[in-house]
């Protein structure tokens, strides 16, 4: 019989040698950045090597630091206090953390208000951290490099909107191009005299200059900021959409207008409650809406994509060495979850390579999920054997997971659930199986349960215990036993193999020696 294995190109792209003992890499282990932003100061340490870095730390302070700046041109005094102290906090908590250096940048407030200058003094005196402030251009290619690190190859728009600015970048093959800022923030349009005809007249005015230097043309749009996130989470509840994870949530643009003019016309404490967002964000959510309308409205998007992304792992992925870069997220951030939570490491590239033969016709993206559900497939071994099926879809489709959308989810999620359960009937997550059609639920089951028989046939190299083979026209599915195969190949495997073929739609057969 003729094994199926990868290709060379596959082989690299899927297995490439991992880089966490690489020096350079080790570098990455745990850094920390803070941004301190117009509206809210936050703290972000990335734990791990991988290319889709865990978030060890995550803590926000809404300081509201560039609220009134356009009126006074000096920071808000009760958002200043408030800033130096989370940035005190901040200081002592990385030491105790062990983090020598803190890559901390100040945007649009510091940089603008004319006390600025003695803010970045304090902050550095009491604190002792190196505050950067950064000018709008290095904001925006921060902004879209966060975006590539969660997509990598990723071509469009990203709209970056914080308190006083909103910047914007074109890139494309991995690469920031064009890009501007504009004083677009909702702090600056609650300063705009008149009413929404007068405030909208003047975002078309300032997108304008950039319309022309960015240039759209049917882009996706990706969108990075606070206030677009409750926007789109305001979308999720409207549209009643099973998924709340954020990143990677993706709108149509009738259908974000929409959105919009439902917003209008609810009441914003209503809509803060069922959402569970904070007083201070809701309230510059309207002003956001009506940047977002003209946005769509005059770049014509072809779709809008949420990123949970921006500065701060823009500030990460400007760290990372170029070979770093070029890894695929989704694969790292499941290689490194294999190597420090399954019973055997390094079991999964057997796995795969043992199941190839079933999908050797799946194109390059269904191949890249299988190759991370066998790299997860046992990383939840601890658990309780009730709840792991759960705990395995839980963790695929809610974790923070770059370079995977929402229909991606359910199906890596529901492929490690078949993993251990043969039904999926009855369980909890069935609202989120409506993202998947009937062809992907069957796909995921039957790889799920390739996972199954393939993970307990052998405990090591499989293919010193058999190899399969597939007929698809003839729907045939053939296991070809080894001598050590058939010692292996007992009752419980027997029953595995038949759900497998079940799930197939297929017969069997089996060789043996």
């Amino acid at each position: 019989m003729t094994r199926v294995t990868p290709t060379t190109a596959q082989e690299a792209a899927l297995f490439g040698r991992p880089l966490f003992n690489d020096p350079s890499v080790r570098a990455l282990r745990r850094v920390g950045v803070v941004d301190v932003g117009s509206n809210s100061v936050r703290m972000v340490v990335f734990d791990g090597a991988a290319r889709s870095p865990a978030y060890f730390f995550n803590e926000k302070v809404m300081c509201g630091l560039g609220l009134g700046l356009a009126q006074t041109n000096r920071l808000n005094p009760k958002g200043r206090e408030r800033a130096l102290a989370a940035l005190h906090r901040f200081a002592v908590l990385a030491r105790g953390m062990g983090i020598k250096d803190m890559s901390v940048v100040a945007t649009a407030a510091v940089r603008e208000a004319e006390d600025g200058p003695e803010f970045h003094a304090q902050v550095e005196a009491l604190t002792g951290l190196k505050l950067r402030v950064i000018d709008g251009d290095q904001e925006a290619r921060l902004s879209a490099q966060g975006v590539l690190l969660g997509w990598p190859g990723a071509q469009g728009i990203v709209c970056d909107i914080g308190g006083n600015s909103m910047e914007l970048a074109r890139i494309s093959t991995g690469e920031v191009g064009a890009r501007g800022t504009t004083p677009l923030g909702p702090f600056r349009l609650q300063q705009v005299p008149g009413g929404v005809k007068e405030r909208r007249a003047h975002i078309r005015e300032v997108l304008e200059p950039l319309r022309d230097l960015i240039q759209p043309r049917r882009d996706r749009i990706f969108l990075v900021g606070g206030s677009w996130r409750v926007i789109a989470r305001l979308d999720m509840e409207r549209r009643h959409y099973p998924l709340t994870v954020l990143h990677e949530y993706r709108m149509q643009p009738a259908d974000l207008l929409e959105t919009l003019d439902w917003i209008g016309r609810s009441d914003l404490g209503e809509l803060r409650s069922a959402t569970g967002t904070s007083a201070e964000r809701m309230d510059l959510v309207p002003y956001a809406c009506e940047v977002l309308r003209e946005l769509v409205e005059m770049f014509d998007p072809s779709e809008i994509d949420i990123s949970s992304y921006g500065i701060r792992e823009g500030l990460l992925y400007e760290q990372m060495p170029k070979r770093l870069r070029e890894r695929d997220p989704l694969i790292e951030a499941a290689r490194a979850s294999e190597a420090s939570s399954a019973r055997m490491p390094g079991f999964g590239k057997t796995l795969f390579q043992f199941l190839l033969p079933i999908f050797e016709d799946a194109p390059a993206d269904r191949l890249r999920l299988m190759k991370a559900a066998c790299l997860l497939h046992d990383t939840t071994w601890r658990a309780h054997p009730d709840y792991r099926a759960e705990l395995c879809f839980d963790n695929a489709t809610r974790a923070n997971l770059g370079g995977l959308d929402h229909p991606g989810r359910v199906f890596l999620g529901l492929a490690l659930l078949h993993r251990y359960k043969n039904s999926r009937a009855g369980t909890r997550f069935e609202r989120l199986f409506s993202l998947l059609d009937a062809e992907e639920l069957r796909d995921a089951e039957v790889l799920g349960k390739a996972m199954r028989f393939g993970a307990m046939f052998a405990m090591d190299d499989l293919s010193q215990a058999g190899e399969l083979s597939w007929k698809p026209r003839k729907r045939v599915l053939t296991l070809r036993l080894t001598t050590q195969g058939k010692a292996l190949f007992g009752e419980v495997a027997q029953s595995r193999f038949k759900s497998l073929v079940n799930a197939l739609q297929a017969s069997s057969e089996i060789r043996e020696p």
